[in-house]
């Protein structure tokens, strides 16, 4: 019993694969060209002078650099030497050896209390 209304498979021609290749690269290549066309550009690509002043230090190597080196030499002047946090609530800024100092002091002190 063979049914005769279902037609045999016929093998589909090049020109259809070709024309379907065609239009989706077509498809995928205006996609990507919009999607490129509407990325902002990343800090580091962007001229120093169009960047907002807290992201300017990032505008090049060299002024990432600056920024840097000025940030490592303010910490390390943090790091040794004594100043105000804040003079009403008696805050002071000391130089980390000194603090440990009186950190170990205080501590041993505590311990041999109890």
């Amino acid at each position: 019993m063979s049914d005769s209304s279902t037609r045999p498979s016929r093998p589909v021609s090049w020109s259809a694969l070709i024309a379907v290749t065609l239009g989706l690269s077509v498809f995928f290549i205006l996609t990507r060209w919009m999607y490129i066309s509407h990325v902002p550009a990343a800090p580091q690509n962007v001229a120093p002078e169009k960047l907002p002043a807290d992201l300017a230090w990032k505008a090049t190597h060299e002024t990432r650099r600056a920024y840097l080196l000025e940030l490592k030499d303010k910490q390390s002047t943090q790091a040794t030497s004594y100043a105000w946090i804040d003079k009403s609530k008696g805050a002071v800024q000391l130089p980390i050896e000194r603090a440990m100092e009186l950190y170990v002091n205080e501590t041993n002190a505590s311990n041999s209390s109890k």
